[in-house]
Formats: structure tokens, sequence, C-alpha cells
């Protein structure tokens, strides 16, 4: 990975910070997770085992939409071992709510067993045996009654008057209809000299983590343990405890290592709290995993939408306005993000660009398929498609460079920061370096093999560091954003950090060592990271979503280190009857600046301090300080992206030959885990492009297969970063989780369109699966 000058031209939180001749921050320190990760002493959720522990096997709808009207389980009891078995009647109150509620969103919380059947694979019965076997085998002799039901497939299909509706107290599938930002916007297109419009349509893909959902629950002495696979234990022990009416005390969750989330495990779902009814019921641990077949019907996919846009350019190529018209398919109910995905892309819609006018209108809409979630990038790939489509067609019909059109529009480092239409206020940056950088690492492929070729270019402004918690209330998310780090030296100067956010393969741990071990003054071996515990660490509302765990966490752990570190330099102070500014904390000691012989050693003087020894007036014993970090507002990043792809216009089959990134997080605190978060969600997101989708036949049912990129789809990633850091955060980091993800559907929808100029303006949807171009290159207009 390159690295370009830090930008440091305007006032940050902790500029100082890169001053201060870090040991750790801003190196590509190993990760410390991999130790036990890579020597199968991991601790995953499926790998508890505990004494008396029985499993549970899930018992699907085999239709996508009707009643259950009876759930016959004699056959099932008789199978030996067989310990319950539980129907929609012995979970009639058993609820989980939605966190995000949109405007005008008539469901705000869903029944974890329900006889009201709307999408193929919800969950109807559990059966619990002894074996994972046993339960199998008897969950195949649960007799369904089924009363079936037209299904509606595709969200534009349920919008239409004479659509099966999902709720006919509504009288539409129309969960949510809002609009963000000019009135006039309309106008501004009608008057403009350009118009470019377009329809692009996403296809709705899994998260799809290596390490499948898992629950151990253990119910003992009204005391509910649950070992999960999860993103944010303290979000799960919350809704559990309401769910069961339990005081919140009584819950512990314990969420160790987690083989990838990426939004797809960012809350509790039906078939998890439903492993802890049974353990309740039985008093025993019951154990469950999502079979490899469940995964697509019960792991919440992500990004069906449909985006109808106008892009509005005036004579000299200056963007005026843009309106986009966003249709999402939110499944059978809002989950747990209900349509925040949709608005995400919303307020994002504008990119990095200048705007006079901008507007988006926003429907969410329920159809009889497996409810929409997360997934990394949330929403963000959707809008920076759509916008830099059009911006590469724009270029296209006007005879304008596509890259000068860009720098002609984007935003300049000093008009920030800077509010857009649409209500964001990015903080920092230089985006036009991005682009520029960009523009000179990109070294197009050229061999003669009968394949077209082209390269494509996207930009994006990222949201990150979610956590403006009266922000997140006003926007309807019944969640804070805050975090809380605490932060404690031991007796013999080791170090202990305590977080809620989670390590889910992001580095998390190994960061937060980084930050204490410089920011404390001590050797990165003597810091500990403990998370993943809800009766260990302190509570945190989201845990680790939305490229906010280094961010808000490491705001808050670089403030507390702050406090601690100023606590040891008063009382080393008081000892040495120094100034606390002559001092200096190196090499296991404080000591005075130019004279090592005046200094105690750290371990002294963390004992004392424990022991309440010699301390200075006001002083409390203890070195422990606990912070909590409220964001004053959202960090931006960003980042702008290459690809060069060979398209075979026999087969309609693409191949990314080549792939570029300039990205801006902020203060790196860790170069090597940013590289590799960006080049993961690269992967991921060419899969998007070019390979992944589920797709539903008329009656509802998915068709399972599915395909991943593999690394024959996915070319070598160069990384370049830009660091300007963030004015809000301590520390100056901006979140880089998502960055990834965020820009390859464009730039190689963009590479397609590039090579196959005469059908550029029908390349618009995703995935660019081999049939679906070839399709396209027969049906060209002629001439």
């Amino acid at each position: 990975m390159l690295f370009l000058a830090d930008r440091i031209d305007r006032p940050v939180a902790d500029a100082h910070n890169r001053a201060m001749g870090d040991a750790y921050v801003g190196k590509s320190t190993p990760r410390r997770e991999d130790a036990r990760l890579l020597t199968g002493r991991s601790r995953y959720a499926a790998g508890v085992r505990l004494p008396g522990m029985a499993h549970a096997y899930v018992v699907r709808s085999p239709i996508a939409h009707g009643r259950l009207l009876g759930c016959d389980a004699k056959a099932a009891w008789a199978v030996e071992g067989v310990l319950d078995v539980i129907t929609p009647a012995d979970a009639a109150d058993l609820f989980l709510p939605c966190v995000s509620v949109a405007p005008g969103q008539q469901i705000t919380s869903y029944r974890v067993l329900d006889d009201a059947i709307r999408y193929a694979g919800q969950p109807l019965a559990v059966v619990v045996a002894r074996t994972p076997e046993a339960a199998r085998d008897a969950a195949d002799l649960v007799d369904l009654e089924l009363d079936e039901l037209p299904a509606v497939i595709g969200a534009e299909r349920a919008m239409r008057d004479d659509a099966p509706l999902l709720y006919p107290d509504w009288g539409t599938n129309v969960v949510t209809d809002f609009t963000l930002g000019d009135a006039d916007c309309a106008a501004a297109i009608e008057g403009a000299e350009h118009v470019v419009e377009m329809t692009f349509r996403m296809a709705r893909i899994s998260p799809y983590p290596l390490e499948p959902r898992a629950v151990v629950a253990s119910y003992a002495d009204d005391e509910l343990t649950v070992h999960i696979s999860s993103q944010a234990p303290h979000h799960v022990r919350e809704h559990l405890a309401d769910a069961f009416g339990f005081v919140h005390d009584r819950v512990r969750v314990v969420t160790r290592d987690v083989g990838g989330g990426f939004g797809g495990k960012e809350h509790v779902y039906p078939d998890e709290a439903l492993a802890c009814l049974a353990s309740i019921r039985l008093g025993r641990p019951v154990s469950w995993t999502e079979s490899p077949g469940d995964r697509l019907i019960a792991t919440l996919p992500a990004r069906a939408a449909t985006h109808r846009a106008r892009l509005a350019l005036d004579g000299d190529g200056r963007f005026v306005a843009i309106y986009a018209d966003l249709i999402g398919d939110l499944g059978a109910h809002p989950g747990n993000t209900g349509a925040s995905t949709l608005a995400v892309t919303a307020t994002l819609v504008p990119g990095p660009y200048r705007f006079d006018r901008v507007a988006v209108r926003v429907r969410g809409v329920a159809t009889t398929t497996t409810p929409i979630g997360s997934y990394r990038g949330f929403g963000q790939p959707e809008g920076t498609l759509t916008r830099e489509r059009l911006i590469d067609e724009a270029a296209r019909r006007l005879g304008i460079d596509r890259i000068e059109l860009r720098l002609r529009n984007l935003l300049r480092p000093e008009e920030l920061p800077y509010t857009t239409r649409v209500y964001q206020a990015y903080d920092s940056g230089d985006y036009p370096l991005a682009l520029r950088t960009l523009c000179d690492l990109v070294t197009p492929v050229e061999r003669d093999d009968g394949r077209r070729r082209g390269v494509g270019y996207s930009c994006h402004v990222e949201t990150t560091g979610l956590g403006p918690s009266m922000e997140m209330k006003d926007a309807g998310m019944l969640a804070g954003g805050y975090e809380t780090a605490i932060l404690r030296m031991e007796q013999d100067a080791s170090v202990v950090v305590s977080s809620g956010v989670t390590g889910i393969g992001q580095g998390i741990e190994t960061a937060l060592a980084q930050l204490a071990a410089d920011r404390v003054g001590v050797p990165i071996e003597r810091v500990r990271v403990v998370l993943g515990d809800t009766a260990a660490t302190p509570y945190s509302s989201l845990g680790s979503i939305a490229s906010r765990s280094m961010t808000i966490a490491g705001g808050a752990l670089t403030e507390a280190a702050a406090r601690l570190r100023a606590k040891l330099l008063a009382i080393a102070a008081h000892r040495l009857e120094a100034a606390p500014a002559d001092l200096e904390l190196a090499e296991g000691v404080v000591r005075v600046k130019g004279d090592p012989r005046a200094s105690v050693p750290l371990r002294e003087l963390a004992t004392s301090a424990w022991r309440g020894w010699d301390l200075p007036e006001g002083v409390t014993p203890g070195l422990e300080e606990r912070v909590s970090y409220d964001p004053a507002g959202y960090t931006f990043a960003y980042g702008a992206h290459a690809a060069a792809v060979a398209v075979d216009p026999e087969t309609g089959a693409v191949e990314v030959e080549g792939y570029w990134v300039v990205n801006d997080a902020g203060v790196l605190v860790n170069p090597a885990v940013v590289t590799g978060q960006i080049q993961g969600g690269v992967a991921q997101s060419i899969g998007m492009a070019l390979t992944e989708e589920i797709v539903y036949s008329d009656d509802g049912q998915p068709i399972t297969d599915y395909f991943l990129p593999t690394t024959r789809e996915v070319p070598d990633i160069q990384v370049v970063m830009l660091q300007t850091p963030s004015p809000h955060t301590p520390g100056g980091m901006k979140g880089v989780g998502e960055a990834g993800t965020i820009g390859p559907p464009a730039a190689i929808t963009n590479a397609v369109a590039a090579a196959l100029p005469e059908i550029s303006e029908r390349i618009t949807d995703v995935p660019l699966t081999p049939s679906a171009l070839w399709s396209l290159l027969q049906t060209r207009p002629s001439g």
C-alpha cells in the first residue's frame, strides 16, 4: 500500500497526535487476534459445549404467503430424544422490535413465531432434541396445515392496485413513502439545458459471512446466558430481555470471535430468540446453528432496490440538480433496520459533488420474501452506482471527458465543511486529489484476444462513525450512538481496555491496543483488550456496525487515555516535586525531561496509586478512567475507485483485470488492517456487480443457486491512502469498514459501458451476469 503526505490543513481535535512520535499508531502492527484464529484456538459460538446441552432445529414455511391453520407435532414427539416442540401458540407474546422506524411505518415489532405466513422460510415451529440428528428427523415429521395465498414478488409489482396485500388492513403494500431535499428540484431539472434519465435495478444479495449464525442459550437460576455470533451483544441483550420480560441484569450475552458479520449479525433473529425460549422452557442449554441450506432464506439479505434518477447539467457541464425515486423491497415486514438503508441511499445521492438542487423520494414496499436487513455499505453502493452511471452517461452524450466532468463538479477542499441539500455535513477532505491520484495509478490492460476492454471510475463520500445520539433519535432510530471506554492500569502497570464494540474480523482488538499503548505510554504487550461480554464491558447500543468501531470507541479510548496519562503525571509530579509539564513517560518510568535520574518506575507509581499512597491533594486512589464519547457529528470518509475490465462479446462474460482504490479514512491507526478492510470490501462488491443474486420464482420460492466471487474473479487490488484527520474525532480517525464495498458496482459497470459504448445507456442493472450482458448485446438497437 502506498501513502501520500498527510493533509492536516484545518483544525482537528487532536492534531498533536501526529507529532507525538507514536510507536504503534500509524504502524502495521500484526493483528493479535490472528494468533488464536490461525492456530485453532478461536472461540466461536457454535463451538460452545455445555453439560446437558440440547439442540434445536427450526421448522420453516414451505410457502411464501398464507396462514398456518394447524401444527400437528404428535409424530415429532415420538422420535427418540425429542425434548420439546414449540409452535406459534407457545410464543404468542414473543416479539422483536424494529429499531429504525420510517415515517408512516405501521409495524414497529414483529412476532417471533407467527401463524400469518409472509415468506418461504419463515419460522413456524422449533423442535428440540438431545442430538442435532434427532431434532432434524423430528422436524421433518411436524405436520403443517397451510392455507396458501398468492405470492407477490418484486416491489414494483407489489405496488400495483391488483397486488395481493400482505397486511390487508393497510390497503397497500407500501410501508413508507417520504421525500428529502428541495421542493423545487423538479423545476430546476426541467429548466436545465441537458438532462440524463435512467433507471437502475440492484439485485437482492446476501451478506454471507464465513461463520454461519449460531447461538447457545443457557437458562439457570433465573439468569439467561447467551453465547452468540453477533456484532452487537448489548443490542442483543436489550432485545432479548425485553422480549422475555426479564430484568436486564439477568441476561448476559457473550460474543467471542465472530467469523464475519457484514451487517447480517447486527441484531437478534427470531430463530436465535427461539433457542433462548427453548432453554427457558427446558431449564437446560440449547444450541442452534444455521444450516447452509437456510442461509439464503433465514439470514436477512439486502440491496434489492430500483432507482429512477435524473441528472441535470447546464451548457458548461456544471451539475444543476439530481433527483432519484428509490423503491426498495423490504420483504415480508420491516426488519430491525426497517427502511433505513433506503434513507442512507437518499442522503448520499449527491456524493462528493456540488449540486444546486437535490431531491429524493423513498418508498419501502412489503413483498412475500425474506425481510431485508443490513449489508456492508448499507445503501451507499446503490446510491453510488446510480449517480456515477448518470455522470458517465452524461459525459458520453455531451462529449466531455468523464474525469474532467467529475473534477469540474467535485467539491474542493476549501469548500469543506459543506452541508449538502439533503442535510449531510461533510467534514474534511480533498475529493479532487483522490480522483487525480487514482488516474495516475490506472494502467489499462492491452491485449489482443478478441475481448472488448474498458476502464471505469467512481467517486463517493462515505458516512462513517454512526453516533450522534440525538441525531439518531430525530431520524427515528431507537438507539444511542455513543461509546464508552474503560481504561485501567493495574498495580503492575499493565493496562486493560474494555469496550462495548466487538471483534468481527476487522482487527479492532489490535487497533484499540495500539491506541492505548501509545496514548498511555506502555508497550503494547502490556495491554489487554476485553470485548464481547455484556457482563464485562460497558454498554454499547449499536456495537460494531456502520464503520464506527474505531471512530467512536477509539475516540472514547483516546480521551480516557489522555485522562489516565494526566493522572499518572500528576501523581509522579507530586512524588518528584516537579511540574507535570516537565515530565515524560517512557521506558517504564516517569522521569524529568533531560534528567533521567529523577524518575519513578511506572509499576511503583501504579502500586502506590491503588494503595492510596503519596497522592496529591484532591487525587483519588486507583488508576481507572471511564469515558463516554458521543460525537458532535458524523465523520465522512471518501474515495475514488477504478476498474479495468475485459468483456467477451460472444458470451457476455466480464473479467475484472485490474482494480485501484484511493481512500481517505482520516488518521490510520493500523494501515495493514485498513488495506485488508478495503480489499475485502472490493472483493465482496465485485460479487454485487457481477455474480451475486437471490432470485425468486413467481410463487415466492427462492432459487438457491448463489455465486460468490472467487479468487478467479478478484484481481490484484492496489490501494493508496490519503489522510485528512476528522475535525470531530479525538485522534482524527474516520471509519473504513465499508469503504471497499461502495465504489466497485459503479466502477465496474462504468468500465463495461466504456468497453461497449453501443449499449452504454442500457447498462443499468446489477449483477451483470454473462447471460444478462449477452442478452443486452443481442437486442441492441440497429444502426
